[in-house]
């Protein structure tokens, strides 16, 4: 893997299209995990200006704190970056009052604390004009459509959006991003539990990555191991159920003969 030669190409892509925009710069979220660390470091790289967000809603101290490590180290290697911590732990306990109780499941509100992260980027956003990146990876978003509809897949563009997981990590070496970041376990950080990535899915990322292969070349199933053939089923049944993530909104189409 060409890990520099691709930090350029997603960088030189990033500032072409902020340009075509005729926009300013970029707003990225900050989680305290690899796959936002390494897309706002790339949007530095860009030398255009860079705001991160980081929008604690119930975060465990360690989480806030991963966060504020990276924005940090950023704004310290790169001028134009400028982190903004912005609580919305009070926003989300108003629309806990608001909403019905029955309603306030663990997915729905998981989904909800997303969605209010997506307002406030866009909030920023365009405010500054600016764009709203994205820090899905391939296997999150193109594989299992692990991500909130119009939440964190509220943005508008991806810049790793084409590289696998254990890719992420290699241009997260390659950028310097620090070791405790390298080293978090990966998690959305939208439930109270502070569930991981991979206890939510099932499987591990690199368990997924080979699913993915898998899948792509059509190998016969009986090389399979039962672990192997197992995550295989986690990720036709994800990928199956979370199709109207990645696909086009639908139109119905009215046929000329009711017009």
């Amino acid at each position: 893997m060409k890990t520099t030669k691709i930090i350029d190409h997603i960088v030189n892509r990033l500032k072409a299209y902020c340009d075509e925009a005729g926009l300013k710069g970029f707003v990225v979220g900050i989680s305290g995990g690899i796959d936002s660390a390494v897309t706002s470091t790339l949007c530095a790289k860009t030398g255009k200006e860079t705001l991160l967000l980081n929008m604690p809603i119930y975060q465990t101290p360690e989480q806030v704190s991963l966060a504020e490590q990276h924005m940090r180290w950023l704004e310290k290697n790169y001028g134009h970056v400028r982190g903004i911590k912005t609580d919305l732990t009070p926003v989300f306990q108003a629309l806990e009052k608001t909403f019905p109780p029955d309603i306030q499941d663990g997915l729905t509100m998981a989904n909800t604390r997303s969605r209010m992260r997506m307002v406030t980027l866009y909030a920023f956003a365009t405010h500054h004009k600016m764009l709203v990146v994205g820090t899905g990876n391939r296997v999150e978003d193109l594989g299992v459509g692990f991500f909130t509809k119009y939440g964190d897949g509220g943005v508008d563009i991806l810049p790793i959006g084409d590289l696998m997981k254990s890719e992420v990590y290699a241009i997260g070496r390659e950028l310097g991003i620090v070791d405790t970041i390298l080293n978090a376990p990966p998690t959305d950080g939208l439930w109270s539990d502070n569930r991981t990535d991979e206890s939510q899915i099932g499987a591990t990322y690199a368990e997924l990555e080979a699913a993915m292969q898998f899948d792509a070349e059509s190998m016969p199933e009986d090389q399979l191991t039962a672990r192997q053939k197992e995550v295989l089923s986690i990720y036709r049944r994800l990928h199956h159920a979370n199709r109207h993530k990645m696909d086009p909104i639908p139109i119905i189409n009215i046929p000329a003969s009711l017009r």
